[in-house]
């Protein structure tokens, strides 16, 4: 009897319809991708520094070592943009940006990204400590980006020089183009500084 009963539940299921969508929910509709654009740093006058440097990428807390875009309601708080993502983690985006920002200021022989066919002179480290959207209250977000720096003499690995940068831009809307839009625009305030700052503080390193 229990053999006939399962035989024709299952039939009665084999006659449900296709498109009636079974017995799963459908998927969630992928996440739109957004990527942060280069700065425009405008290439310094006279000869380069003749050194070698690598950035390394920097270091990052979990909650934004992702490749999901955080918000923040308040000092503990974090939170994620659901229908929204970035190309890659966090770190691996600003990590691209320093390097370009560098090469494009044209005060530095060489600048590469995590390789060992150079052999550095001065290595970049930074932590990432913010990059997220704060929410104050009523109204769009203000976007706060913070890095710590910290440039290294290779090969005896003494620090030449360390510096915070921090950049809040206001979004102009509470829309997640506009959202994007203000990290970028903190992203170069940021970008702008650290491109000058290295090429000042190697000054004394090169050959």
């Amino acid at each position: 009897m229990r053999r006939r009963a399962r035989l024709l539940v299952l039939a009665g299921l084999a006659l449900l319809p296709v498109g009636c969508g079974g017995l799963l929910p459908p998927p969630a509709p992928p996440p739109a991708l957004y990527r942060l654009s280069p700065a425009n740093i405008a290439r310094e006058g006279g000869a380069p520094l003749q050194l070698q440097l690598l950035v390394e990428a920097p270091t990052a807390p979990a909650a934004i070592d992702t490749t999901r875009i955080a918000l923040s309601r308040g000092p503990t708080s974090v939170d994620y943009f659901a229908d929204a993502a970035w190309t890659d983690r966090a770190p691996r985006l600003v990590h691209a940006l320093i390097a370009e920002a560098l090469e494009s200021a044209g005060r530095i022989e060489a600048v590469a990204r995590d390789t060992l066919e150079l052999r550095a002179d001065a290595l970049l480290l930074s932590d990432l400590r913010h990059f997220e959207a704060e929410y104050h209250g009523g109204g769009p977000p203000a976007i706060r980006i913070e890095i710590d720096c910290r440039l290294v003499k290779m090969p005896e690995r003494s620090i030449i020089a360390t510096r915070s940068f921090a950049a809040e831009v206001a979004a102009g809307t509470n829309e997640t183009a506009a959202i994007v839009d203000g990290f970028n625009e903190a992203s170069h305030e940021i970008l702008r500084q650290i491109a000058p700052w290295a090429a000042a503080s190697l000054a004394g390193v090169a050959r």
